[in-house]
């Protein structure tokens, strides 16, 4: 039996209803604390989500965009004076390209066998030369120890000979710091069908031909001068063309289409973006290889191989573009208004818990009510009849602050 009515008790306990129960609080405390959370929530709404956030818009983040960059000026490089076609890789003017500063040539290379000029390849027997990993920076390693010169012996290797010596000192091409760099750059928001450019409708030829970018003065300039853009980024010319780098040309489109098309303007930043590798002393900066091949007039192939030490210029576009929508307004109208509820429980925490008289409270907030009271078999007057008396009524809608 008892088992059967602790059953029935959880059935009972299953099939019940809860409603709210209106119960006015007359307490300063409270009455501030619940107005004033309600003044942040809205206050937050208003001013970061609609204002700062334009949550009021819908936004078009997948933005296209296609860059075209041409580099002009002229450098001189060991009795060399070297041009664009010399200096500037790959020579498609992409978005991504490099500027050589300084190079390591090695020429006249033939394919044979030649020793070895790193010092870590030095030996005294064909022992010595007999490793796990048979490959060098230079080429295959032929398992013997030969001679360098009169007194060094190093491991011999197959592949292009003479072998690259990558340490000489060089001079730098700091010249490069006055090229120029003109920038197109063309974007599109699908989702609005927007379209726009960064070479403004005001800029004329003349324009072109003799501004040049700075932030505050010519902030729409498409022409920018290398050493300025080193220099926005933070970074020392002569340093960065010795040991190569990589800077980042940043133009951002943040556009709101609920203004005229004029507003949309692109905005250019600058930073490093191999930062990390800078502070690294294994491999700092930045180079690569190429060669030219050639050929002797009895079809023998050689080359002429050029380490390349260079500052790339990678130019990222980003940004996103809004405008008024009433389903992102609605949505977001009807989230400021349910989060104003936030305050409610807040204070009814504080009520129930903290405040002199919270029990009071309690009695007052919670009440069951069973169908013995709702339909009383005492009496067959439908009206309903309460307990309480009118003036236990009137203390259920208001109570003070005790």
């Amino acid at each position: 039996m008892p088992m059967l009515s602790s059953s029935m008790n959880c059935v009972a306990d299953f099939f019940t209803y809860e409603t709210t129960k209106s119960v006015v609080v007359k307490s300063w405390t409270i009455g501030v604390i619940n107005r004033a959370v309600q003044l942040l929530i809205i206050s937050y709404f208003i001013g970061w989500v609609f204002l700062h956030e334009k949550a009021y818009q819908m936004r078009d983040t997948s933005i296209e965009s296609s860059v075209v960059t041409k580099v002009k000026g002229f450098g001189k490089y060991s009795n060399h004076v070297m041009d664009t076609a010399d200096y500037v890789t790959p020579p498609q003017g992409t978005s991504v390209f490099v500027i050589i500063t300084k190079l390591i040539v090695t020429e006249n290379q033939v394919q044979g066998i030649c020793p070895e000029n790193e010092k870590s390849y030095m030996c005294e027997s064909d022992n010595e030369c007999k490793r796990p990993v048979p490959t060098t920076g230079g080429g295959i390693l032929t398992g013997l120890c030969v001679n360098y010169n009169a007194t060094i012996r190093t491991c011999q290797i197959q592949g292009w000979c003479p072998a690259e010596v990558d340490t000489k000192k060089v001079p730098v091409m700091l010249e490069a710091e006055n090229f120029t760099l003109f920038i197109k750059n063309s974007i599109r928001f699908p989702l609005f069908n927007f379209e726009k450019g960064n070479l403004l409708p005001n800029l004329t030829t003349e324009d072109i031909r003799n501004c040049r970018f700075d932030p505050e003065t010519q902030p729409f300039c498409p022409i920018l001068r290398l050493g300025d853009i080193v220099k926005f980024a933070k970074q020392d010319f002569a340093k960065l063309a010795a040991t190569g780098g990589i800077i980042g040309i940043k133009i951002g489109w943040v556009c709101d289409l609920d203004h005229s098309w004029d507003h949309c303007v692109p905005k250019y930043s600058f930073t490093r973006l191999d930062s990390v590798s800078e502070k690294n002393s294994v491999s700092p900066g930045y180079n690569f290889r190429y060669a030219k091949y050639y050929k002797h007039e009895d079809g023998t192939e050689y080359r002429t191989l050029m380490k390349a030490f260079g500052i790339r210029f990678d130019v990222l576009v980003y940004g996103n573009a809004g405008k008024f929508n009433i389903i992102p307004t609605l949505i977001n109208t009807v989230a400021a208004f349910t989060s104003v509820g936030v305050g409610t429980v807040l204070c009814d925490i504080i009520l129930l818990n903290f405040l002199k008289g919270a029990d009071q409270y309690k009695a007052k907030k919670f009440e069951e009510v069973t169908d013995t009271v709702l339909h009383p078999g005492s009496s067959s007057n439908p009206v309903y009849r309460s307990s309480q008396t009118l003036g236990g009524r009137c203390e259920e809608k208001q109570s003070t602050d005790s």
